[in-house]
């Protein structure tokens, strides 16, 4: 993921609402989100190369999201693919901060979102201290949660004025927001160590370029009474049919 926007125990109605963003270089093989075939509690999109993924939930309420940290300088090309960091999670029955204390220092700069029924937790890999979170609204890009980076605050902003207007969820306003190309201004950009001309490129919502870009746009939504809406919009040359998945289902808690 790119950038991911979440309200947490803000909504009357829903206690999570989250909208992210996937980028990604368009020849890498993806599969659109559905319940897995060997897993079949996760729903989940699939990077069919490593063959973990950026973001899922499983039937019992098990939730996972991941951005990577943008710093080329550290990057090793023989270090473990971080989309098994949501698999692992998604398929394991510990609890969310239990989960993030097992982890190694095995993958490239990260921040993973983990959360369950009870609790919802953040963990940088550069800091490495599992973070519990409370109430708020949330905004995570390439670097650490809440950084001021200008899509970080737009999206924050935007996602505050759907909460104050509780009537309904405006999904198709909701994804037209997520494909918002604007460019920040120079004098806001951040720099992460990939030159001025990339900066400005990745700093839109939704990025365009020649050979990488946002590939897909989710939305997640749970309600009081635990049901589940998931919709993945795929912005994507290389996947055949239907654009658009929807899957809704009611959580049953493990025992």
């Amino acid at each position: 993921m790119c950038v991911i926007y979440f309200a947490y125990q803000q909504h009357p109605n829903y206690p999570l609402i989250l909208l992210a963003n996937r980028d990604e270089f368009y020849d890498r093989p993806t599969r659109q989100a559905k319940f897995w075939e060997d897993e079949p509690q996760l729903l989940a999109g699939r990077d069919l190369k490593a063959q973990g993924t950026w973001l899922g939930i499983t039937k019992s309420g098990r939730f996972a999201a991941i951005t990577n940290i943008r710093n080329p300088a550290s990057m090793r090309e023989d270090m473990r693919s971080r989309g098994m960091l949501i698999k692992d999670f998604l398929c394991s029955d510990r609890s969310p901060e239990a989960y993030l204390r097992t982890l190694t220092r095995d993958y490239n700069g990260f921040n993973l979102i983990v959360a369950d029924h009870q609790s919802l937790f953040y963990l940088n890999s550069e800091q490495f201290i599992p973070q519990k979170l409370g109430s708020g609204i949330y905004g995570l890009s390439n670097h650490h949660l809440d950084t001021a980076w200008p899509k970080v605050k737009k999206g924050k902003h935007q996602l505050k004025q759907w909460i104050q207007q509780p009537a309904s969820l405006p999904i198709e306003a909701m994804l037209a927001f997520m494909q918002n190309e604007e460019i920040a201004p120079t004098d806001q950009l951040p720099d992460t160590g990939i030159g001025q001309e990339w900066e400005k490129i990745l700093s839109s919502i939704f990025i365009c370029s020649e050979r990488y870009g946002t590939r897909s746009t989710t939305l997640l939504f749970i309600d009081h009474q635990g049901e589940v809406t998931f919709v993945e919009q795929t912005h994507d040359r290389l996947i055949e049919g239907n654009s658009r998945v929807t899957r809704k289902f009611h959580i049953q808690p493990s025992a």
